[in-house]
């Protein structure tokens, strides 16, 4: 399969925000929609850092509003 997780990086560390993503659709500005493979749905404030597709990983941080 190719879904992948989805993790905030903060100053404490990185946090595992939702398992088993298969969507990512922009929403607004920093704001992303992440879609899981079971149809459940997430709302992300933040930027896309980085994209590991080998290891299945979304890099996100949150965005100073």
């Amino acid at each position: 399969m190719c879904e992948a997780d989805a993790y905030m990086v903060k100053k404490e560390g990185v946090q595992l925000i939702m398992e088993s993503v298969d969507i990512v659709e922009p929403e607004e500005k920093d704001t992303w929609k992440l879609v899981g493979i079971f149809g459940d749905q997430k709302i992300v404030r933040g930027k896309i850092i980085g994209m590991n597709l080998v290891n299945h990983k979304i890099f996100f941080e949150p965005q100073e509003h």
